[in-house]
């Protein structure tokens, strides 16, 4: 008998079909969004008790078409695993040096907003929204953009910039954000992207007002004191989310 209910084999085929139902979620929900670019850019998750390979929806698809059932399984150097269909270059290229890090999630768009922002001399996320307050002590800059990310090596380059940190924002490219779980990954993209929008629209409208310093420590005292009601707002947003796709009748979890 398994000492614990994760060590039980129906335990571990119950935390990956819920993996893959929130990834093809995640895919559904960025196309409401408008986090699309054509059927390009791609969101990955580590399959639950295999460290060695991830989730991804197969090139060709696009996004309102990803199924929990037609995700495939990608190994960490672009082998297909289980599923049929083609895994895109970019995505293990990118995706598969952040999984080695144990990283679990990797969530990769060219959202308009936040791929604006890239595009600047100076591509900071200001701390002149609330969004952008609470976002800013988890981003990385990356400023070296070197073409297409078509190699691992690229791929290991972007994973050493991300460090220990949540988002990546990558110059003239766009971001990755990352989380322990799709939810996590993907409440940092949605606010990211709004966190920028509001940024952009300031600055073409005037000189920006900054919070300050001292506002800003109460922010991250208030964040680094409330993880579990922070984590638990989190699963709550990505439930709400599910939920809307079930009342729209959305098949993404079949």
């Amino acid at each position: 008998m398994p000492s614990t209910v994760e060590q039980s084999p129906a335990a571990g085929d119950n935390l990956r079909a819920l993996a893959r139902v929130d990834l093809a979620a995640a895919h559904r929900q960025a196309v409401k969004d408008g986090f699309i670019e054509g059927i390009d850019n791609h969101f990955t998750l580590t399959v639950p008790g295999r460290a060695d390979r991830f989730y991804l929806n197969k090139f060709g698809l696009h996004w309102s078409e990803a199924k929990a059932s037609n995700l495939i399984e990608v190994s960490l150097n672009g082998e297909v695993v289980k599923g049929e269909g083609q895994a895109n270059l970019s995505a293990v290229s990118i995706h598969g040096p952040i999984h080695r890090r144990g990283i679990a999630c990797a969530l990769h768009t060219h959202m308009s907003y936040t791929t604006a922002l890239t595009q600047l001399e100076d591509m900071t996320l200001e701390p002149s929204s609330q969004n952008g307050a609470v976002l800013r002590d988890m981003i990385a800059y990356d400023h070296e953009y070197n073409g297409l990310a078509d190699t691992q090596e690229e791929g290991e380059r972007m994973a050493d910039v991300l460090g220990d940190k949540k988002i990546l924002l990558l110059a003239n490219h766009g971001a990755v954000t990352t989380g322990d779980t799709v939810a996590e990954a993907y409440h940092s993209l949605y606010f990211l992207e709004r966190a920028a929008m509001t940024q952009l629209i300031a600055m073409a409208a005037g000189k920006r007002r900054m919070i300050s310093d001292a506002a800003l420590g109460k922010v991250r005292k208030t964040l680094e004191t409330a993880r579990l009601e922070v984590r638990a707002e989190i699963f709550q947003y990505f439930e709400a989310v599910k939920r809307v796709l079930d009342n729209e009748g959305s098949d993404y979890a079949s």
